[in-house]
């Protein structure tokens, strides 16, 4: 009777590997911050790091080809009162980039080609609806300009950023701190992960629970979530003895886990990045040395081990470049941008292989920049999936110009609660034109 040994993956032998000094961004004050984000955000034109900063809350955004050594006096984005506790980009639009602060605001931003050549106080538009320090934010992945951004006030807010106004407040629903919150592929649904030990999706226009799982780990040390592949939903969190777990759930069938594996009994909370193209998920814990990666599949265990980045020292952050930022030629499947304290360190994954002809099982289409559905559409009900783009010939921005519209109050201060009735007369429009994407 033959007996298969090894399972045959294609992604067996991906290897992990740090680029060399010079490609490096270095001295840079990384954040000192204790807060369970990435600390990182990048895409194909920029990367950006939260930063150490007195007086307030900063963040420095880099163009990729800006590598080396970086001076003390380089302009950072520094608008916070205080510190920045989670970034992340428009994935629609490469210049823009949102913040969120101890200062409990979110602030939006635009980054100019090339990079920035004095420090950014102004936002292009400021969000102001939490009570306390705002820690989460996630763009919608197909919608134009609706961003989510929950804070320790226990609350998730929708927002229409083009309007600067606040839609959907979730404010009932969570109990406690809020660990994660997260889309899935076509922002029909949101998954959040909480203090009081439950599991929540949830539907985002109207904020009702959908399903719920209470203790996905037994632990009391912070859980985080996304959805992978066929809507199924992937945890890190730690058991009753502190070891750190990963577990696979089908919410069609939320009672026991499909799979659920220890790893080991580091304390830093692990976090999750799924690409959907591979279905590869890698697991980078705060203040470890070093990168898992799992192979997601339809079979038992349905989480594989696969391999393990490890390198000497700590990652205080890391950020995921999009697959449209990869070098397709070089079997290129991620490349991580990984924090250190004072510096930040590309890591490239690859999958070997000999041709250099491009790798169409390892690049099927995948998201490209362009929103299927505008915000307005999208908060009166619309769901889109996203628009897919093939990689094959390296993928080239569209030269098209979106228009990003902002309307703002002339008074100093703006306020964007639900509760804020603008005077029509005090109104202006500021249009900015944005490029998308030029390489």
């Amino acid at each position: 009777m033959s007996r298969k040994v090894v399972r045959t993956s294609k992604f067996r032998h991906v290897f992990g590997q740090g680029v060399k000094a010079d490609q490096c961004y270095d001295d840079i004050r990384i954040s000192q911050m204790t807060w369970d984000s990435n600390f990182c955000s990048v895409n194909p034109k920029f990367v950006a790091m939260i930063v150490d900063a007195s007086g307030g809350g900063a963040f420095m955004v880099l163009p990729l080809s800006k590598t080396g050594r970086i001076d003390m006096s380089y302009p950072t984005v520094c608008g916070h009162t205080g510190p920045v506790l989670d970034i992340e980009f428009c994935p629609h639009n490469d210049n823009i980039i949102a913040s969120g602060s101890e200062d409990c605001s979110v602030m939006i931003w635009e980054i100019p080609d090339g990079g920035l050549t004095t420090s950014l106080t102004d936002p292009v538009v400021k969000l102001d609806g939490h009570s306390k320090r705002v820690g989460i934010l996630s763009w919608h992945p197909t919608a134009h300009n609706v961003l989510m951004s929950a804070a320790c006030d226990n609350v998730v807010i929708l927002w229409n950023v083009a309007r600067g106004e606040e839609v959907v407040r979730i404010d009932t629903v969570h109990t406690d701190l809020i660990y994660s919150a997260c889309w899935n592929r076509d922002g029909s649904r949101i998954l959040t992960a909480c203090k009081d030990k439950f599991l929540r999706v949830l539907d985002p226009r109207k904020g009702t629970v959908l399903l719920e799982k209470e203790k996905p780990h037994e632990g009391s040390r912070p859980i985080r979530a996304v959805f992978v592949s066929d809507g199924k939903i992937l945890t890190t969190g730690f058991s009753r003895m502190s070891e750190r777990q990963v577990a696979l759930w089908d919410p069609k069938n939320f009672g026991e886990p499909l799979t659920l594996q220890e790893l080991d009994t580091s304390s830093g909370v692990l976090l999750p990045f799924f690409d959907p193209d591979t279905g590869v998920v890698y697991l980078c814990g705060k203040g470890d040395s070093s990168i898992r990666y799992f192979e997601i599949t339809d079979e038992a265990p349905y989480v594989h081990y696969l391999s393990m980045y490890s390198s000497k020292e700590s990652q205080k952050g890391i950020g995921s470049m999009p697959k449209r930022g990869l070098e397709v030629n070089k079997c290129e499947i991620t490349r991580f941008y990984k924090l250190h304290e004072r510096k930040c360190e590309p890591i490239v994954m690859t999958v070997p292989r000999k041709s250099d002809l491009f790798q169409e099982d390892l690049y099927p289409d995948t998201i490209g920049p362009e929103p299927s559905v505008e915000a307005d559409e999208w908060f009166q009900g619309k769901d889109a999936p996203p628009i897919m783009i093939s990689l094959k010939d390296g993928f080239v921005a569209t030269t098209k110009a979106k228009e990003f519209k902002v309307h703002k109050s002339l008074l100093k201060t703006t306020t964007a609660s639900a509760g804020n009735q603008q005077d029509s007369s005090g109104v202006r429009r500021l249009k900015i034109i944005l490029m998308l994407h030029e390489n």
